[in-house]
């Protein structure tokens, strides 16, 4: 069985060079257990990844209308009914009331784009680790660049 070893001086998240990378994969190396487990974890935190990114683009776009609306409403006036969407369904409530329920609202939206991309760092951090050493072992011989 043939074996190879991340270098020593490769660091989790390093990327290899190009002369590392090209003597990693020049043998028909065996794919052990242990290294199929990391080629089905960069795949499922790959396409995590994926689902996250479209979930975080939903919430900055809805972030960016709310913060239109709320620019919109500066301009309205105070004795004015307001109609607000809840659910499906539009109510009037007064200026202050919506401006209110947009700010909590609003709140709520910078939380979950601020954990998706917690999240997310998360995620790509461990990504690069899973192919910094897959590269080390296969070199060539596979292709992570998604």
């Amino acid at each position: 069985m043939l074996q190879h070893r991340m270098p020593s001086s490769l660091k989790l998240g390093e990327k290899l060079s190009k002369d590392e990378e090209a003597a990693a994969g020049t043998e028909d190396t065996e794919v052990r257990r242990e290294d199929q487990d990391k080629i089905n974890r960069f795949s499922r935190l790959h396409q995590r990844e994926t689902v996250l990114e479209e979930r975080l683009k939903a919430k900055q776009k809805d972030k960016e209308d709310l913060e239109e609306v709320s620019m919109e409403l500066e301009l309205a006036d105070e004795d004015e009914l307001v109609p607000y969407k809840i659910g499906d369904s539009f109510i009037h409530l007064p200026l202050e009331q919506a401006q209110s329920l947009l700010s909590t609202s609003t709140d709520e939206i910078d939380k979950e784009v601020s954990r998706l991309e917690d999240t997310l760092g998360e995620i790509r951090e461990e990504l690069s680790g899973l192919k910094a050493a897959l590269y080390a072992r296969f070199g060539k011989a596979i292709n992570l660049d998604v």
